[in-house]
């Protein structure tokens, strides 16, 4: 059976060896120093005095393609520990029936304006393949989207590691995950489906292709997964009808036989999973589409779990909770466990080393403490110059990423940015979940990057600009003072950079554009727009009649804010054609609008 382990961070990888008794993580050190078709053999002389945190450094610098997790769950195995994979496998909310249709906001922007979980039908891994109705429907293909990092991968991985288990989907016999991260690179080669699988799936390679040809024209049920369309390299053109049959059995170009698996002309009767962020969704035609769902990430409930689980304490669980739960833009960017594993760090960090220290309450503080917490442990492992001069690169390769819109990269894409590959490797275990750009620019560029983004066509700035703005403070500024340049940036020029924010809001640009410029303005500790409407709120003297653009964007900013929407009074404001246009955003988000 084919089991998928979770993509886990080093943080997960260290929890689990913590978890091994002594004997048990002497046999685990023992195994890894045997070669598989997963990893070569470690060498004895370095794992023999190597501590948890040394053997973790370790999996990540010398795992194969198929990553640590896929090592260290084949291990876990070995020693009888399948509960530490499965105490890694929580869960990630999942939304039945969610069409797919292109939003050209900041994925980020997405969540922000997500729909309440009360109107809509949760879906457990095990039913995937179950219709949303509860009655007996056969679904051939499901589509799962979501933003990035909200946890599709995972899901993956949790269904087809209960399915292995024999904890549910036992009417499927075979299971065939790939990723396009996989199949990218075998995009110019001819193979057969039994080729292309022993060359994606390590687990296969006892399986003659004699064999795994048997099964496909056999009456067996299989399953083959897709996993992240949105990183597909292969020309996939589903839309246009291909009317060339494929021999199981014979060699074809990557992407025909997955357009003839998908298409339902290669093994008809097999279902397929396919995950992809929203934005390439379209890609895959309706009319091949039995079932559409999202993955949210973390509901509210799971937030909490997850920082009562990493912090035992009750006490500072508490406090932490608190204090996310207080910052809207940390809450909505909790959906992310990603982001939420940076939080915990951090939060950690600061209350580890600087006791009743203020806690960071923006993306911007947030991020700036995690880069601080990564400069101070590279700079103890590898030496300053070495960590500083790593840390500049990665911050060049992330940025040439995202002005180009790429959010994956290659080997290429490393040397371009003047990163050694061999080098970079080694500091692999630091950086393996997330790369953000932070640089220093004087203050009169800061509008050319307001406008910059605010041009950008599928918001893919929006994020980068709240940062860019928030590291403009001395604040953040003095925490980096060893990997920026300081730009003396004077309270002028702060008060210029906040008028020509509050002039674009006030040119009347889309409500998605004029919300991430509040979340600007929150960055540069400016409130004034929001703390005017607040006041004309509970003074009962708003008029909306008489609002000007601005103070348009900053109601609906500060009703989007609110926490329970599920009644949302319209007549409040005004009953007029436009109110109702401009507070669109909220009587979507609410579960009812009188």
């Amino acid at each position: 059976r084919l089991a998928g382990a979770s993509r886990m961070t080093p943080e997960d990888l260290l929890n689990i060896l913590e978890d091994l008794g002594e004997e048990e993580f002497i046999k685990f050190k023992w195994l890894l120093q045997q070669s598989s078709h997963l990893s070569p053999a470690m060498r004895k002389s370095r794992l023999q005095t190597a501590t948890r945190q040394d053997t973790v450094d370790l999996l990540v610098q010398s795992a194969g393609r198929f990553g640590p997790a896929a090592l260290v769950s084949k291990v876990l195995l070995k020693i009888d520990r399948k509960d530490l994979l499965q105490a890694l496998c929580g869960s990630v909310y999942v939304a039945a029936g969610r069409e797919v249709h292109i939003n050209t906001q900041h994925e980020v922007r997405q969540i922000e304006n997500v729909l309440k979980p009360a109107r809509e039908t949760a879906v457990k891994p095990r039913d995937m393949f179950s219709h949303p109705s509860g009655e007996y429907q056969p679904i051939k293909t499901v589509l799962t989207n979501g933003i990035a990092g909200i946890g599709k991968t995972f899901l993956v991985q949790k269904f087809v590691l209960d399915w292995a288990e024999r904890r549910a989907n036992q009417d499927v016999d075979l299971i065939f995950p790939f990723t396009f991260r996989q199949l990218n690179p075998l995009r110019a080669e001819r193979l057969s489906l039994a080729q292309l699988i022993h060359e994606c799936i390590p687990e296969t390679v006892d399986i003659r292709e004699e064999a795994l040809n048997y099964i496909f024209t056999s009456r067996f049920k299989l399953l083959f997964v897709f996993d992240g369309l949105d990183e597909s390299r292969l020309p996939l053109d589903l839309h246009v009808d291909d009317v060339r049959s494929v021999d199981v059995t014979k060699t074809s170009t990557t992407d025909v036989l997955l357009r003839n698996l998908i298409g339902g002309k290669l093994l008809r009767s097999a279902r397929i999973w396919i995950t992809s962020r929203p934005a390439a969704a379209n890609q895959i035609p309706r009319r091949f589409v039995s079932s559409v769902n999202e993955v949210r990430g973390f509901t509210d409930l799971q937030k909490e779990t997850y920082f009562r689980k990493r912090f035992g304490g009750e006490e500072q669980a508490e406090q932490i909770i608190a204090h996310i739960q207080a910052s809207q833009s940390l809450h909505i960017m909790c959906h992310i466990p990603v982001f939420c594993w940076i939080a915990a760090t951090v939060l950690e960090d600061v209350l580890k080393t600087r006791g009743t220290a203020e806690l960071p309450n923006s993306l911007t503080d947030m991020y700036t403490e995690f880069l601080v917490f990564q400069i101070h442990h590279t700079k103890q492992k590898y030496g300053s110059q070495t960590s500083l001069r790593y840390i500049k690169s990665l911050a060049k390769l992330a940025y040439q990423q995202l002005e180009k819109g790429n959010l994956i990269f290659y080997k290429k894409d490393l040397v371009e940015s003047n990163v050694d590959f061999t080098e970079a490797s080694v500091f692999s275990g630091i950086f393996t979940e997330i790369f953000k750009e932070v640089r220093g620019r004087k203050g009169k560029d800061q509008m050319i990057y307001i406008s910059k983004a605010l041009q950008s066509p599928n918001g893919h700035l929006d994020l980068f600009l709240r940062f860019f703005l928030g590291l403009s403070l001395s604040s953040n500024q003095d925490k980096l003072k060893e990997l920026l340049n300081l730009t003396n940036c004077s309270s002028e020029t702060k008060q210029k950079t906040v008028q020509y924010i509050k002039e674009k809001i006030n040119e009347n640009v889309s409500v998605e554009k004029s919300l991430n410029l509040f979340h600007c303005l929150n960055e540069l500790n400016d409130r004034s727009l929001v703390e005017d409407i607040q006041r004309f709120l509970s003074s009962g003297s708003l008029s909306a009649d008489q609002l000007s653009p601005g103070q348009w964007s900053a109601l609906v900013f500060i009703l989007l804010s609110t926490k329970d929407l599920d009644v949302f009074e319209l007549k409040k404001y005004s009953a007029s054609e436009e109110a109702f246009l401009k507070l669109l955003p909220v009587v979507k988000a609410s579960s009812r609008a009188l």
